[in-house]
């Protein structure tokens, strides 16, 4: 049997931590890191299932399946979290961006575009395409 996918959206917040939310189910989560936040949406999970089981009440059935997670990020969440590896001058250089409108959308000065979104993603992935054959 296949397992159901969860839809969940990564997001940097105001205070610099990151924020994660499901799409179509009830839970979120917060943490100083990508990887706290997720963490912590899944111990919510958790921790929702055994106090409904406890007190008797209904809880998404979701939680009584298997399921991934499909973790998203909105593309300043993304740049920021990857700013240390992923340059706004690279990025562009890849993508056909300019590198200044690449800075613009870091920094939340402006939003991109869905064609602008895609050539970021198709980059990307034509970036890990390309790394995935290296050797040495």
């Amino acid at each position: 049997m296949e397992k159901k996918k969860i839809q969940a959206v990564i997001e940097i917040a105001k205070d610099g931590g990151y924020g994660v939310y499901c799409v179509s189910e009830p839970f979120t989560g917060m943490g100083h890191t990508v990887e706290e936040a997720k963490q912590d949406m899944l111990e919510g999970m958790d921790l929702l299932k055994r106090t409904c089981i406890e007190d008797g009440t209904e809880y998404p059935a979701i939680l009584d399946e298997d399921f991934d997670i499909d973790y998203k990020f909105d593309v300043q969440s993304f740049m920021e979290y990857y700013s240390g590896i992923i340059t706004p001058t690279a990025l562009g250089r890849i993508s056909g961006i300019n590198p200044k409108q690449i800075w613009n959308y870091m920094h939340g000065v402006s939003k991109p575009r869905k064609a602008q979104v895609d050539k970021i993603e198709n980059a990307l992935h034509k970036l890990g395409r390309e790394l995935m054959n290296v050797s040495f």
